[in-house]
Parts: C-alpha cells; structure tokens; sequence
C-alpha cells in the first residue's frame, strides 16, 4: 500500500500529469506511465507527461484498456483525480475498438467492417466518402481489400482509429538465423530489450500483431531488432531506408550476423536495380518519378513483389507518396524502426494507422545506466556575431537572419579549439549549409561529405573513419540518419534545420554507440540572434529524454 504523501503523480485537467521524481515510488510509476502517456520534459526534479488520443490508442493496441489506465493513475495519484480526466480517457481510449476490420470468410475480394457503437456508425456513414466506400451486409459492411489502408487512414484523421484485425499472410519462405559469432568475429548476443522488441511487435502470431514501430535510441541497435524479427518470420524482406550509404551499411550486417545464402540479399537504389529475397532500397528510389504528372515508376516493381515483412527504418522519415504503398501494402508484416516518433510534420497518425502503432520503447536514460548506449555531455556554446554583421543581421528578413546567425565565421574558431581539445577523439562536424561546411573543412584540411558527394566517395570515408585512418569528418544532413560510425565520441553541430527536434536527436545519435570514453555532443549558437530560439526548440526532445546542456559564452 503506497502512503498518500508518497504517491509520485499529479494529474491535472488539461491531460497533463507530473511525475515527482523524488517520491519512493516514482521509478515504477514512471514504468507503468510510459504505456499511454508522452513524456514532455523532464527536468531535474517534476517530469511532465501528457495523455493524448495517440499514446492512449498505442496503450490500447497494446492490451492496456481503459480499466488499466485509470488503475494505474489511480494507484500513483497524489491527490484525487479530476473527473474531467477521467472522462476524457474513457471517451477516447475506447474509440479503439469502436471499429474492427476483419477477413470475411475465404473472400478474396472483400473485408468485413463492425462498428460496436451506433452513433460512430451513423458519424461515419453521415460522410459521403465512407459511405461509398462500404456495402451493408449481415450487422456490418462489406469493404473491398485494396481499400483497407485508406480506410484506416481517413478513419484515424476522423478520431477514430480502427482495430485492423485481419491476420497476416504468409508469404515466400526464406532461410535466416542468428550467428554465434559475427563474420567480423565478434561473438553475438541479442540484449533482453532487442528480444522484448521483436516480442511486442509479434506477440502471439494471432490477429492484430505483426505490425507496429519500435521505438530506441540511436546506437541500441534497431537493425539488429529487424534481423531478429527477420529471423523469426523467416519471409521475403523489403527494407526501407533513408540513403545508399544506410543500405550499403545494411547488406553488410545482414551478411556479418546472419546466416543466409550468398547473393540472397539485393540492392534496389539510384545506382542499381535487384530483387532477391532480401531486398534494402532507398525512399528516394520509391519516390521518383520523371515529372509531377507521371507515375512513381519503381513503386509498382516493388508492389508487384510476394513481400512477406516491410522494415521502415527511420520511419519518421517516411516520405508522403510512400505512404500510398504503405496503404497497398496492409497484408505484409510491418515493422517501423526510429529514435523518435516527432515527424515535423506531425503525421504520426498516418504512421499509426499504415505502418502500426508503437509497440516497444526504451527511455534513453535507462539504456546510458545499463551501458548499452555512451553516456553524452551536452554542451551549448553562445558566441558573438562579428561587428561587422551586425548591421546586415539587423535589416535582414528572418530567413536571413537565421542563415547570417547560422554561417557566423567565428564558429570556425570555436571549431578548431575544440579539435585541440579533443585530440584523441574521432570528430564529427555537422552542419546546415554548404558554404559554412566548406569554409570549415578547408580551415581544418578534412573531407567533407555532403548529398552530392558520390556515393563510393562517401562510403569510403566512412570506412575510412571505421578505421581509423580519418579521425575527422566534416558532414551535411546527409549524416543525419540511419550511419553507423561507433567509434565518434564527439559531435560539434554548427547549424541546423531551423527547430528540428528529430535532427538534434539524430545527431547525438551518431555519438552514443557504446564505447570506453564518455561522448561529447557541442552546439555553437549566435549569441543575440533568432539561432537561440530555435536552438531551443531542437533541444526540447533531448530534454524530455533527461539530457541537459550545459551553457559557455564564447568571449
């Protein structure tokens, strides 16, 4: 029995929760919180959480019904609950499940559709587009197969999420195990929160499971989550990635951890076209088309394919036409691997309702503690913009403003004092801007690696960092995601996407690979410049993750 004065949450009318990290119990609470709740910063002393009709839709995917939630807040709330919360989790937790999607007996053109609550029906058919959609038939609807994704698409936008318990098929059998000991000679060990992933996203095999995100840090290991459920499934792959280098990086542990024939894993990028039983494309690759007016050409090679798993890595990355196959293709298991769900965007629900809702996540803080990711310290560092911009910056519009705050030369100084500092270290030096970029790589006589780099160029420089021979790399966005280079342990960001929030976790990411020395992660802002605000913004993620930055003034 947990004592009043000692119950660690404090749940307020607008959905918001506080979380005292101090009280006894606090630690548990925050466990049994993370399932329908989204952490929104967690400073030093009282996190803030807040309920909304995704995280109670993912808790609800996840077998924590409504009864468990309000258990739960009932077991840790300090004070009594307030009736407004109450309703408003009954209400929206249980719109999962309000409709369900199943198979209609051995039909082969059609799903059947339930709605369980009449006024939701009568909302939904009130609407021209879904009543076209659907053919009454014995207490439910009839929906043809191929309209199944765009259904749960528009439903979700509605507010109304659908419970798509349609099983998943079986497709094309393929051959794939786990090695004792890597083709690189390291022995092999899956790590419990790896195994607890690949778990939630499959669950018992039965209807509704098999799809869903997984959410981990950057460095814990998403892709060998995906080799894991590769493993299990044992089916024709397709794997989504964000750039060449990350399907180069793929193919390459895929043939070090598994056991899988040569040759029986294919490439499908700019540069070259294969299908085999394991395949890693690009998005780029998906996406392109000659014009706006013409078909998506290599979406249909890959539609036509048996795919029997799709793995979407960095899947807040998702590009919107791959969101159309992604409705086309609900009959595949679907596994989405990020750090983070933030989209800018903010189409997480379409992340929900096409690829799956978030079945496993891990708190960075709770992976550093365990040692499977670097510990990092972050570092913001203010300097002045030189005297003779200040005018310039003054009449600027604020696009300008932002890029005359983001090139400030004087960073370049603040750069090199930094690589005197860490001498020992393998450096990253990541920026926005071209310019900037190349000013900095020549000042230091280091490669620079941007999205016009060619792409043997690029993979060589990464290996050569890999190995050792290049200590230094000076990097575009093109870094941002989805590269595996364990050995940098200092990240320095001169500038970045505005207030991208997804983009200042993914750079720290390239840090946090598990190694001897603590990593460092430095942001060089304009002291006095619209740079602050945003850098704010980009750190907010990092914050809720229980990083903090310590603040220097560059004089």
């Amino acid at each position: 029995m947990i004592k009043m004065g000692d119950k660690p949450l404090i749940i307020q009318s607008d959905l918001s929760i506080l979380l005292d990290v101090h009280a006894p119990n606090a630690h548990q609470a925050r466990n049994d919180l993370i399932a329908f709740a989204e952490l929104i910063k967690s400073p030093e002393h009282v996190h803030t959480y807040v309920v909304t009709p995704l995280s109670l839709w993912n808790a609800s995917s996840a077998g924590v019904d409504t009864d468990e939630v309000l258990r739960r807040l009932e077991k840790y709330s300090r004070f009594e609950i307030p009736q407004t919360v109450l309703f408003h989790i009954s209400e929206i937790s249980q719109r999962f499940g309000a409709i369900t999607l199943e198979s209609y007996q051995d039909n082969k053109e059609y799903y059947f559709i339930t709605f369980h609550h009449e006024r939701i029906k009568k909302e939904v058919l009130s609407r021209p587009w879904f009543a076209s959609m659907l053919t009454p038939f014995n207490n439910g609807f009839l929906i043809k197969i191929f309209s199944r994704g765009e259904f749960k698409l528009q439903l979700i936008k509605l507010g109304y999420p659908v419970d798509d318990r349609i099983p998943i098929v079986v497709s094309k059998k393929i051959s794939a195990s786990f090695k004792e000991v890597s083709s690189s000679g390291v022995p092999f060990v899956l790590r419990d929160y790896q195994k607890n992933a690949a778990d939630a996203l499959l669950g018992d095999y039965s209807p509704g499971t098999g799809y869903g995100t997984i959410v981990l840090p950057c460095g814990s290991g998403k892709t060998v989550v995906g080799m894991e459920i590769i493993t299990r499934l044992q089916t024709k792959t397709l794997i989504l990635t964000t750039n060449i280098s990350a399907v180069h990086q793929w193919i390459s542990e895929l043939y070090d951890k598994l056991n899988i024939p040569m040759n029986s894993v294919a490439e499908y990028t700019g540069m070259k076209k294969e299908l085999k039983d394991i395949t890693v494309a690009t998005y780029q690759v998906l996406t392109y088309r000659k014009d706006k007016e013409s078909e998506f050409i290599h979406m249909n090679v890959i539609k036509e394919e048996d795919w029997g798993l799709i793995i979407f890595d960095e899947v807040h990355m998702l590009p919107a036409p791959v969101f159309k196959i992604t409705a086309e293709m609900q009959s595949a298991y679907r596994l989405g691997l990020t750090a983070t769900l933030i989209r800018e965007d903010h189409r997480e629900d379409e992340v929900f309702s096409l690829v799956g809702p978030k079945r496993f996540d891990v708190p960075w803080s709770e992976l550093e503690r365990s040692g499977w990711i670097a510990e990092a310290e972050c570092v913001e560092i203010r300097v002045h913009l030189p005297t003779d911009k200040e005018i310039a910056y003054a009449i600027a519009s604020k696009r300008d403003k932002y890029r005359i705050a983001s090139e400030n030369e004087r960073k370049i100084e603040i750069v090199k004092e930094l690589i005197e500092n860490h001498q020992q270290d393998f450096i990253l030096v990541i920026g926005q801007y071209l310019t900037q970029l190349k000013s900095i790589a020549k000042e230091l006589g280091a490669p620079l690696i941007t999205g016009s780099t060619p792409e043997n160029r690029r993979d060589q420089l990464y290996q050569d960092f890999r190995d050792g021979k290049q200590r230094i790399l000076v990097v575009s966005k093109v870094a941002n995601f989805a590269i595996d280079l364990p050995d940098a342990s200092v990240a320095i960001q001169v500038s970045g996407s505005f207030g991208s929030r997804q983009e200042e976790a993914q750079r720290l990411g390239r840090i946090l690979r598990p190694k001897k020395q603590n990593s460092h992660f430095y942001s060089i802002v304009t002291r006095f410049s619209s740079e602050e605000e945003f850098a704010a913004h980009r750190q907010k993620f990092l914050s809720e993750q229980g990083y903090h930055y310590r603040m220097e003034v560059y004089s």
